[in-house]
Order: C-alpha cells, then sequence, then structure tokens
C-alpha cells in the first residue's frame, strides 16, 4: 500500500503533482496531511516530516509492500510509480515521446524559477491585477510564461491533444501546478494553451485536488505575499 505525505492543498504545488498522478492514474493510497506551520527545524512540520526524509520536505511516498521503502522528490516519486504500475502507461508509450515527456518535466522541476518565485500556487485565490503587474515588471517571468505557451502549443499541435501527449501522462501532472497559477494569476495565454488549462483543472484528479484545497479555509502567512487575509 503507497502512503503519500504531502502539504497543504491550496499552496503545496510539489504536493500536487504525485496527488493528482495517483488520483487520475486509480492508483490506490492513504493521504497524510502535514499541515504547514513554519518551514523552521522546530516546527511540528519539520519535525515530523523529519522522521521520514532527510530532505525534510513534502511530498514524500511510502511503499509499505515493499519493506516501508521512502521516495522523495516529486520526479523520484512519478518515475518510482510509474515503475511499480507500467499498465497505467504513465509515460508516454513511444520511445521518442516518452523522452520529450521526460525532458519537459526536468526542465519543469529545475527551471522556471522566476514565475514559480513571483506567483506561487494558491488556488483559492484570484489575483489577476498582481499577474499583470509582475508581468508588467519582471522581464524574466515573462519569458517563463512565454516558454511555456510555446512548448505546450506544440506538444498539443502535434499529438493533436487533449493533453499533451494525447492522453494523461505524468507530464500533465506535473504541470497541474503552473495550470493552477494561470488561472489563479489570471496570466495571459494562447487560446489553444487556455483551453488545455481548462481541460487539465477539469480532470477528476485535479477537480478532486481543487475541490479540497478549497475546502481548507486556512490563512498562512508566510504563503501569502499578496495578502493580509483571506
Amino acid at each position: 500500500m503507497l502512503k503519500l505525505y504531502i502539504g497543504n492543498k491550496n499552496y503545496s504545488s510539489w504536493s500536487m503533482r504525485p496527488w493528482v498522478l495517483l488520483t487520475q492514474a486509480g492508483i490506490a493510497f492513504e493521504e497524510v496531511m502535514l499541515r504547514f506551520d513554519a518551514f523552521t527545524a522546530n516546527s511540528n512540520f519539520k519535525q515530523r516530516l523529519g522522521k521520514l526524509s532527510p530532505a525534510g520536505r513534502v511530498p514524500v511516498l511510502v511503499d509499505s509492500d515493499l519493506n516501508d521503502v521512502v521516495v522523495w522528490d516529486t520526479l523520484a516519486i512519478a518515475e518510482y510509480v510509474a515503475e511499480k504500475y507500467p499498465d497505467r502507461q504513465l509515460w508516454p508509450s513511444a520511445p521518442a515521446a516518452r523522452a520529450r515527456a521526460r525532458s519537459i518535466c526536468a526542465e519543469m522541476h529545475s527551471g522556471f524559477q522566476a514565475l514559480r518565485g513571483a506567483f506561487p500556487m494558491n488556488i483559492e485565490a484570484s489575483l489577476p491585477d498582481t499577474g499583470r503587474l509582475l508581468l508588467r515588471d519582471r522581464p524574466a517571468v515573462r519569458q517563463d510564461l512565454a516558454r511555456i505557451d510555446e512548448m505546450w502549443s506544440e506538444l498539443l499541435t502535434e499529438h493533436g491533444g487533449p493533453l499533451l501527449f494525447g492522453e494523461f501522462t505524468i507530464a500533465d501532472a506535473y504541470f497541474a501546478p503552473v495550470c493552477m497559477r494561470i488561472i489563479s494569476y489570471g496570466l495571459p495565454v494562447s487560446p489553444a494553451v487556455a483551453a488545455y488549462v481548462a481541460r487539465v483543472k477539469a480532470l477528476p484528479g485535479v477537480a478532486a485536488w481543487i475541490n479540497e484545497a478549497l475546502a481548507e479555509k486556512d490563512f498562512i502567512d508566510f504563503e501569502e505575499p499578496y495578502r493580509l487575509e483571506r
């Protein structure tokens, strides 16, 4: 049995990826929520998480079917799940498409720092004015958004949609938090990409995450650079 440790659904983009992947693929798992209180060494969050992973970050996957093996980092978790459940075809079947999917997930994993720093995931919020100001004032953010629009547009054209590689893959789960940012901050994207964002939002696994994020009703000040209250 898989056990997935995650942070707050409204804020934790890293947690969203494997949760959506497992849920959308119909893979059973137990969720353990470690709510953010602080990220200091003596915080409850860090104390509980430190017993699981040396990295001290969510998400963490524990597989009791394999002597409680612990997997941390979203890309490692995605690869582990794809190997454990090959019948779910979580990567594209064609070698070239599979290589491309891995490449764009790695690009997301290590890149887009300007966009991610400017627009922390906040599913409950509606901040289009903030989005316009940051796009106006930060060229690096505009460059990141343009790269995402270009990447997704090319893949949707090449594979014919509805998702990046046709059917649902790890890549769609990996970029789901970016879709949430585009919605929350009202970021301008091309019509094809806007339609893709709407399709991702409607996926059952993503819709379930959104609904639970909206139900949290938490307001965590260090996750809220643009608001004083909820």
